[in-house]
Protein backbone atom coordinates (compact mmCIF):
# COMPACT_ATOMS: atom_id res chain seq x y z
CA UNK A 1 0.00 0.00 0.00
CA UNK A 2 1.15 3.58 -0.67
CA UNK A 3 1.91 5.92 1.61
CA UNK A 4 0.47 9.05 1.29
CA UNK A 5 2.32 11.17 3.89
CA UNK A 6 5.19 10.32 5.24
CA UNK A 7 7.71 12.44 8.04
CA UNK A 8 11.49 11.79 8.01
CA UNK A 9 12.94 13.00 11.24
CA UNK A 10 10.40 15.63 11.39
CA UNK A 11 11.25 18.45 14.14
CA UNK A 12 10.00 21.91 15.46
CA UNK A 13 11.51 23.92 17.79
CA UNK A 14 10.70 27.27 19.41
CA UNK A 15 13.95 28.42 21.24
CA UNK A 16 14.99 26.12 24.07
CA UNK A 17 11.07 24.42 23.81
CA UNK A 18 10.84 21.09 21.64
CA UNK A 19 7.47 21.02 19.97
CA UNK A 20 7.90 18.04 17.81
CA UNK A 21 10.95 15.38 17.87
CA UNK A 22 12.20 13.14 15.04
CA UNK A 23 8.48 12.26 13.96
CA UNK A 24 8.68 9.45 11.56
CA UNK A 25 5.40 7.82 10.34
CA UNK A 26 3.48 6.86 7.39
CA UNK A 27 -0.24 7.27 6.57
CA UNK A 28 -1.66 5.15 3.51
CA UNK A 29 -3.81 6.54 0.88
CA UNK A 30 -7.24 5.78 1.88
CA UNK A 31 -6.44 6.10 5.56
CA UNK A 32 -7.81 7.62 8.41
CA UNK A 33 -4.90 8.11 10.77
CA UNK A 34 -6.16 9.42 14.17
CA UNK A 35 -3.76 11.32 16.34
CA UNK A 36 -3.98 11.51 19.62
CA UNK A 37 -1.74 13.05 22.26
CA UNK A 38 -2.59 15.26 25.70
CA UNK A 39 -3.02 19.33 25.48
CA UNK A 40 0.62 20.52 24.63
CA UNK A 41 1.81 17.15 22.65
CA UNK A 42 2.60 19.23 19.53
CA UNK A 43 -0.19 18.01 17.31
CA UNK A 44 -1.30 21.23 16.21
CA UNK A 45 2.65 22.14 15.58
CA UNK A 46 2.55 18.87 13.48
CA UNK A 47 -0.16 19.59 11.66
CA UNK A 48 1.07 23.22 10.88
CA UNK A 49 4.30 21.60 9.48
CA UNK A 50 2.28 18.83 6.94
CA UNK A 51 -0.11 21.66 5.65
CA UNK A 52 3.32 23.85 5.11
CA UNK A 53 2.18 26.71 7.36
CA UNK A 54 5.30 26.37 9.08
CA UNK A 55 9.14 25.30 8.82
CA UNK A 56 10.56 22.00 10.29
CA UNK A 57 13.25 23.02 12.41
CA UNK A 58 15.35 19.40 11.02
CA UNK A 59 13.69 17.00 9.03
CA UNK A 60 11.15 16.91 6.61
CA UNK A 61 7.69 15.57 5.55
CA UNK A 62 6.50 14.59 1.97
CA UNK A 63 2.28 14.34 1.14
CA UNK A 64 1.65 12.90 -2.42
CA UNK A 65 4.84 13.26 -3.28
CA UNK A 66 5.27 16.75 -2.33
CA UNK A 67 7.55 18.39 0.24
CA UNK A 68 5.99 20.55 2.42
CA UNK A 69 8.80 22.90 3.31
CA UNK A 70 9.68 23.32 -0.67
CA UNK A 71 6.61 23.13 -2.62
CA UNK A 72 4.10 25.11 -0.60
CA UNK A 73 1.97 26.37 -3.55
CA UNK A 74 1.20 22.90 -4.93
CA UNK A 75 1.10 21.28 -1.75
CA UNK A 76 -1.94 23.98 -1.04
CA UNK A 77 -3.49 22.77 -3.91
CA UNK A 78 -3.85 19.17 -3.09
CA UNK A 79 -4.68 19.20 0.71
CA UNK A 80 -7.81 20.74 2.98
CA UNK A 81 -7.27 21.79 5.87
CA UNK A 82 -9.64 22.25 8.76
CA UNK A 83 -8.02 24.10 12.06
CA UNK A 84 -9.28 24.26 15.63
CA UNK A 85 -10.65 28.23 15.07
CA UNK A 86 -11.54 28.41 11.26
CA UNK A 87 -12.52 32.10 10.96
CA UNK A 88 -14.79 33.59 8.55
CA UNK A 89 -16.13 36.91 7.41
CA UNK A 90 -18.94 37.52 9.74
CA UNK A 91 -20.97 40.40 8.01
CA UNK A 92 -20.61 38.21 4.34
CA UNK A 93 -23.07 35.45 3.91
CA UNK A 94 -21.94 31.61 3.69
CA UNK A 95 -21.89 31.75 -0.65
CA UNK A 96 -19.88 34.90 -0.31
CA UNK A 97 -17.16 33.23 1.82
CA UNK A 98 -16.92 30.15 0.04
CA UNK A 99 -16.53 32.25 -3.19
CA UNK A 100 -14.00 34.25 -1.68
CA UNK A 101 -11.50 31.14 -0.54
CA UNK A 102 -12.78 29.09 -3.88
CA UNK A 103 -11.34 31.63 -6.30
CA UNK A 104 -7.97 31.07 -4.75
CA UNK A 105 -7.82 27.87 -6.67
CA UNK A 106 -8.17 26.80 -10.88
CA UNK A 107 -11.95 25.56 -9.81
CA UNK A 108 -15.05 26.24 -11.53
CA UNK A 109 -15.53 28.35 -7.83
CA UNK A 110 -19.46 29.19 -8.40
CA UNK A 111 -20.60 25.51 -9.12
CA UNK A 112 -18.18 23.80 -6.54
CA UNK A 113 -19.69 26.44 -3.62
CA UNK A 114 -22.89 25.71 -4.56
CA UNK A 115 -22.31 21.71 -4.62
CA UNK A 116 -20.72 21.80 -1.20
CA UNK A 117 -23.53 24.10 0.56
CA UNK A 118 -25.36 21.21 -0.43
CA UNK A 119 -23.55 18.78 0.20
CA UNK A 120 -22.78 19.94 3.86
CA UNK A 121 -26.80 21.15 4.71
CA UNK A 122 -26.07 24.95 4.27
CA UNK A 123 -28.28 25.07 0.72
CA UNK A 124 -31.16 27.14 2.50
CA UNK A 125 -28.77 29.25 4.94
CA UNK A 126 -26.47 30.07 2.08
CA UNK A 127 -27.63 34.02 2.10
CA UNK A 128 -27.64 34.24 5.36
CA UNK A 129 -24.36 36.00 7.45
CA UNK A 130 -21.97 33.73 9.00
CA UNK A 131 -22.19 35.94 12.05
CA UNK A 132 -25.78 34.65 12.81
CA UNK A 133 -24.33 30.72 12.47
CA UNK A 134 -23.84 28.45 15.75
CA UNK A 135 -20.77 26.98 16.05
CA UNK A 136 -21.78 23.62 14.83
CA UNK A 137 -23.06 25.59 11.68
CA UNK A 138 -19.51 27.32 11.20
CA UNK A 139 -18.02 24.32 11.57
CA UNK A 140 -19.80 22.93 8.74
CA UNK A 141 -19.18 26.05 6.52
CA UNK A 142 -15.11 25.06 7.61
CA UNK A 143 -15.54 21.61 6.14
CA UNK A 144 -16.86 22.79 3.20
CA UNK A 145 -14.41 25.40 2.61
CA UNK A 146 -11.68 22.31 3.31
CA UNK A 147 -13.09 20.31 0.30
CA UNK A 148 -14.52 23.06 -2.23
CA UNK A 149 -11.42 22.12 -4.21
CA UNK A 150 -11.79 18.48 -3.74
CA UNK A 151 -8.50 17.94 -2.55
CA UNK A 152 -6.79 14.65 -1.87
CA UNK A 153 -5.40 14.59 1.38
CA UNK A 154 -7.28 15.94 4.59
CA UNK A 155 -6.20 17.89 8.15
CA UNK A 156 -8.44 18.01 10.48
CA UNK A 157 -7.62 19.71 13.50
CA UNK A 158 -10.49 18.66 16.80
CA UNK A 159 -13.12 19.18 14.34
CA UNK A 160 -15.68 18.47 17.29
CA UNK A 161 -13.79 20.55 19.94
CA UNK A 162 -16.22 22.40 21.49
CA UNK A 163 -19.76 21.63 19.91
CA UNK A 164 -22.85 20.08 21.47
CA UNK A 165 -23.50 16.50 21.52
CA UNK A 166 -25.56 17.01 18.07
CA UNK A 167 -23.50 18.63 15.80
CA UNK A 168 -20.62 16.99 16.88
CA UNK A 169 -22.28 13.98 15.65
CA UNK A 170 -23.05 15.72 12.24
CA UNK A 171 -19.55 16.44 12.03
CA UNK A 172 -18.39 12.89 12.51
CA UNK A 173 -21.10 11.66 10.26
CA UNK A 174 -19.62 14.21 7.27
CA UNK A 175 -16.37 12.78 8.05
CA UNK A 176 -17.08 8.97 7.44
CA UNK A 177 -18.52 9.91 4.39
CA UNK A 178 -15.35 11.34 3.44
CA UNK A 179 -13.50 8.24 4.17
CA UNK A 180 -15.98 6.48 2.58
CA UNK A 181 -14.85 8.43 -1.08
CA UNK A 182 -11.63 7.11 0.13
CA UNK A 183 -9.79 10.40 1.27
CA UNK A 184 -6.84 10.19 3.07
CA UNK A 185 -7.45 11.34 6.37
CA UNK A 186 -4.85 13.04 9.09
CA UNK A 187 -7.01 13.43 12.49
CA UNK A 188 -6.49 15.47 15.68
CA UNK A 189 -8.68 14.58 18.00
CA UNK A 190 -8.98 15.07 22.01
CA UNK A 191 -12.31 12.45 21.65
CA UNK A 192 -11.23 8.87 21.93
CA UNK A 193 -14.43 7.27 20.97
CA UNK A 194 -14.22 9.68 18.22
CA UNK A 195 -10.56 8.19 17.42
CA UNK A 196 -11.94 4.48 18.12
CA UNK A 197 -15.61 5.25 15.50
CA UNK A 198 -13.56 7.05 12.87
CA UNK A 199 -9.90 5.64 12.55
CA UNK A 200 -7.88 3.10 10.84
CA UNK A 201 -4.67 3.41 12.64
CA UNK A 202 -4.31 5.39 16.26
CA UNK A 203 -0.79 7.32 16.88
CA UNK A 204 -0.23 8.21 20.31
CA UNK A 205 1.94 11.62 20.63
CA UNK A 206 3.82 13.58 23.39
CA UNK A 207 6.56 15.37 21.30
CA UNK A 208 8.25 12.07 20.23
CA UNK A 209 5.88 9.26 18.75
CA UNK A 210 4.56 6.82 21.75
CA UNK A 211 3.21 3.89 19.42
CA UNK A 212 1.01 3.83 15.96
CA UNK A 213 -1.08 0.40 15.22
CA UNK A 214 -4.54 -0.51 15.10
CA UNK A 215 -6.79 0.17 17.88
CA UNK A 216 -7.21 -4.06 17.96
CA UNK A 217 -3.59 -4.49 17.49
CA UNK A 218 -3.04 -2.18 20.90
CA UNK A 219 -5.31 -3.93 22.80
CA UNK A 220 -3.66 -7.14 22.60
CA UNK A 221 -0.26 -5.96 23.10
CA UNK A 222 -1.08 -3.93 26.23
CA UNK A 223 -4.00 -6.14 27.67
CA UNK A 224 -4.43 -9.67 28.56
CA UNK A 225 -7.28 -11.30 27.20
CA UNK A 226 -9.45 -11.60 30.60
CA UNK A 227 -12.70 -13.48 30.28
CA UNK A 228 -15.58 -12.74 32.66
CA UNK A 229 -18.29 -15.20 34.21
CA UNK A 230 -21.43 -13.92 35.74
CA UNK A 231 -22.82 -16.64 38.28
CA UNK A 232 -25.71 -16.25 40.40
CA UNK A 233 -23.70 -16.71 43.48
CA UNK A 234 -19.82 -16.92 43.55
CA UNK A 235 -19.26 -19.64 46.51
CA UNK A 236 -15.99 -20.14 48.19
CA UNK A 237 -15.63 -23.45 46.81
CA UNK A 238 -15.93 -22.11 43.14
CA UNK A 239 -13.25 -19.45 43.56
CA UNK A 240 -11.07 -21.85 44.94
CA UNK A 241 -11.82 -24.29 42.57
CA UNK A 242 -11.02 -21.52 39.67
CA UNK A 243 -7.87 -20.65 41.58
CA UNK A 244 -6.41 -24.14 41.54
CA UNK A 245 -7.14 -24.66 38.12
CA UNK A 246 -3.54 -25.08 36.23
CA UNK A 247 -4.17 -22.87 33.57
CA UNK A 248 -5.94 -19.99 35.06
CA UNK A 249 -3.51 -16.89 35.75
CA UNK A 250 -5.25 -14.64 38.41
CA UNK A 251 -8.64 -14.74 39.33
CA UNK A 252 -10.16 -11.16 40.51
CA UNK A 253 -13.90 -10.94 42.29
CA UNK A 254 -16.41 -8.43 41.65
CA UNK A 255 -19.56 -9.20 43.08
CA UNK A 256 -21.35 -12.00 41.17
CA UNK A 257 -18.20 -11.85 38.47
CA UNK A 258 -14.82 -13.42 38.24
CA UNK A 259 -12.56 -11.75 36.14
CA UNK A 260 -10.53 -14.35 34.72
CA UNK A 261 -6.82 -14.27 33.09
CA UNK A 262 -6.38 -17.49 31.21
CA UNK A 263 -2.92 -18.97 29.92
CA UNK A 264 -4.32 -19.97 26.31
CA UNK A 265 -8.15 -17.62 26.29
CA UNK A 266 -9.38 -19.70 23.28
CA UNK A 267 -7.81 -22.96 24.54
CA UNK A 268 -9.06 -22.57 28.27
CA UNK A 269 -12.38 -20.64 28.08
CA UNK A 270 -14.28 -23.90 27.68
CA UNK A 271 -12.19 -26.02 30.04
CA UNK A 272 -13.18 -23.03 33.14
CA UNK A 273 -16.96 -22.98 31.84
CA UNK A 274 -16.74 -27.07 32.88
CA UNK A 275 -14.80 -26.82 35.67
CA UNK A 276 -17.16 -24.01 36.92
CA UNK A 277 -20.48 -25.83 36.14
CA UNK A 278 -18.99 -29.20 37.70
CA UNK A 279 -18.69 -27.49 41.13
CA UNK A 280 -22.23 -25.84 40.98
CA UNK A 281 -21.67 -22.83 39.60
CA UNK A 282 -25.11 -21.32 38.09
CA UNK A 283 -23.80 -19.24 34.88
CA UNK A 284 -25.37 -16.25 33.83
CA UNK A 285 -22.94 -15.37 30.92
CA UNK A 286 -19.52 -15.68 29.61
CA UNK A 287 -17.35 -12.59 28.07
CA UNK A 288 -14.63 -11.50 27.50
CA UNK A 289 -13.24 -8.23 29.07
CA UNK A 290 -13.35 -5.55 25.87
CA UNK A 291 -10.52 -2.47 26.58
CA UNK A 292 -11.95 0.81 25.50
CA UNK A 293 -9.35 3.46 23.69
CA UNK A 294 -9.29 5.46 26.55
CA UNK A 295 -7.50 2.48 28.71
CA UNK A 296 -5.21 2.12 25.64
CA UNK A 297 -4.44 5.89 25.67
CA UNK A 298 -4.14 6.69 29.11
CA UNK A 299 -1.54 3.63 30.00
CA UNK A 300 0.50 4.32 27.35
CA UNK A 301 0.59 8.21 28.40
CA UNK A 302 1.09 6.70 31.47
CA UNK A 303 4.29 4.40 30.63
CA UNK A 304 5.81 7.36 28.56
CA UNK A 305 5.46 9.62 31.64
CA UNK A 306 7.41 7.06 33.90
CA UNK A 307 10.23 6.55 31.14
CA UNK A 308 11.10 10.28 31.30
CA UNK A 309 10.72 10.77 34.71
Amino acid sequence: MSATIETFNLTKKFDNLTAVEDLCIQVNKGEVLGFLGPNGAGKTTTIRMLAGIIAPTKGYAVVEGIRTDEEIERLHEIIGLLTETPGFYGRLSARENLLYFARFYDIDASQQVDKYLKKMGLWERRNDKVGTFSKGMKQRLALARCLVHEPKVLFLDEPTAGLDPESAKEVRELIMKLREEGRTIFLSTHNLDEAELLCDRIAVFKTKLVVIDTPQNLKQRLFQRQVIVELEEVSQEILNAVNGLDFVLSVTKDGRRLIIELRDFDKNRPELVKSIVERGGNIMSVFEKRHSLEEIYLTLVKEEQEMRA
